[in-house]
């Protein structure tokens, strides 16, 4: 067991919410063994059997929301009614995975071809083993559940390792889950430091699902990569959203605030970057100015759940203020007593640090464009593309297939987080790989080709036997229906 523990501390108030273990790297191998012990037994439940007990775990969930959005809003500052959504998306989530991963994963009969017209030929998802979770602090709840409920219902064990600062919300359900769990080592929660993570990337779990820094991804996947194991990343972004001239104006500044401000800023697929068509832009930045005006840290938004966050913040507002550009609502001043108000900047310099590097802060960014091929070329300048959103009447399609990123919203934001049969995830330095949707399924499984005699044939060709006779009529096969 682990020898020491470490405190959770409410951002709100500063006091401490609980102790909890700070596991050590051998803690975590033995609970890494233990899930694989469990394994077997975990997949001879079969489909119908571990949906069984998940729509259990979600049932549990749902009649306990409001205990688990209480201790998520008491470790992330969050306001309640934002911590209980949180949990009720984290409960579709789960509730779809138990659902679908029978049919989504079931075996798939495939063609043989006329070569090999006497073999049955099928693909079937096998469950890696022990996936190792490490989740974050901003949705700690919502965000992880798309890599434990997925991996679940697709077979797999999991050990879990929570953020630091929300460890409670990983106990929590992880005690939950013990409650209707057919038998332990199912999943697994273990609360630690960076050196839990550590440990548990250099575990012998099979896959990793990482949510978190670009940076510290890099040394997830370095070290999955050394024992050739596949990794997921989900990584920062720096969301753009595109204004066009035919928008709704008041539409587009109402769902752009709302996409920066919410949860402090502290969402990976929120707005940081706002490109306005000029036609358009004096009536976009005067309409979300006076929205901006009406919200209010500390009661539309908490702190910042991580108090190093508020450096990197005051940063790039310093940054862009330095290189010219000026605020219309909020300004240098912003960061205070743990919260930062809301701050909106226009004319920022490209080059500047709160358009370049991902902000996570109640922060926006507003620059006018002249044409939407400037927007677009502007939007994919970024070495993330994790999200973005497009308003626009007629052209919302058109623009959304031009934009470098994983998922994009038409005329609303962060609409796709909440629709649980599509996938989540981003490119370049928002990282790879997918969660949520079949694609969520598939991801915590490898296939596996079977290909079967269904009855002899006088013709071998795999073979040392071989006759001319069969190399003959091979490649007039091949002639046939290739060579025309």
């Amino acid at each position: 067991m682990s020898t020491t523990d470490f405190a959770s501390v409410s951002p709100v108030s500063g006091i401490e919410i609980g102790r909890f273990p700070n596991t050590s790297p051998d803690e975590v191998n033995h609970r890494v063994e233990e899930a694989h012990q469990s394994s077997a037994g975990w997949i001879a439940l079969g489909y119908a059997g571990r949906k069984k007990v998940l729509k259990s775990w979600s049932v549990l969930l749902t009649q306990r929301i409001d205990e688990i959005g209480k201790i998520i809003a008491d470790e992330t500052g969050k306001p309640l009614s934002d911590a209980v959504l949180e949990a009720g998306l984290a409960v579709e989530q789960l509730s779809w995975a138990a659902n679908k991963a029978g049919t989504i994963l079931a075996d798939q009969k495939r063609p043989s071809g006329l070569l090999m017209f006497n073999m049955a030929s099928k693909v079937q998802r096998v469950p890696y083993g022990v996936v190792g979770v490490i989740g974050p602090w901003n949705y700690p709840m919502f965000t992880p559940m798309g890599s434990i409920a997925y991996s679940l219902a697709a077979g797999n064990t999991v050990v879990f390792k929570p953020s630091e600062y929300t460890p409670a919300v990983g106990e929590w359900l992880g005690k939950s889950f013990a409650e209707i769990a057919p038998f332990s080592g199912i999943f697994t929660v273990v609360t630690g430091l960076p050196d839990t993570g550590r440990a548990l990337t250099e575990s012998a779990v099979n896959k990793i699902s990482f949510t978190g820094s670009t940076r510290t991804a890099k040394k997830v996947a370095a070290s999955a990569a050394a024992r050739m194991i596949p990794v997921v990343l989900e990584c920062g972004g720096k969301d753009p959203v595109i204004v066009a001239g035919d928008a709704d104006v008041k539409l587009a500044a109402e769902y752009a605030l709302w996409s920066a401000m919410a949860n402090a800023g502290q969402s990976c697929i929120g707005a940081e970057r706002v490109y306005v068509m000029e036609s358009v832009a004096d009536e976009f930045i005067a309409s979300i100015t006076k929205m901006a005006k009406k919200v209010h840290e500390g009661k539309n938004y908490g702190p910042a759940t991580m108090p190093s966050q508020l450096n990197v913040i005051q940063g790039h507002i310093n940054d862009a203020a330095q290189k010219g550009a000026t605020f219309a609502v909020g300004g240098i001043d912003s960061v205070h007593d743990g919260m930062v108000a809301p701050t909106i900047m226009l004319e920022v310099p490209e080059d500047s640090t709160a358009m370049l590097e991902e902000t996570f802060g109640p922060t926006l960014a507003i620059n006018k464009v002249s044409s939407i091929a400037e927007a677009i070329k502007l939007s994919n300048a970024s070495t993330y593309g994790l999200a973005a959103a497009v308003f626009s009447k007629r052209q919302g399609h058109a623009i959304a297939s031009q934009l470098n990123c994983g998922m994009v919203s038409i005329n609303s934001v962060f609409s796709f987080a909440a629709v649980a049969s599509v996938p989540f995830g981003g490119v370049k330095d928002s990282g790879y790989g997918r969660i949520h949707g079949n694609e969520g399924l598939l991801e915590f499984t490898y296939p596996r080709t079977v290909v079967a005699t269904r009855f002899a044939i006088p013709l071998a060709f795999t073979t040392f036997k071989r006759t001319a006779v069969a190399e003959k009529i091979i490649k007039r096969l091949i002639k046939t229906l290739y060579g025309r």
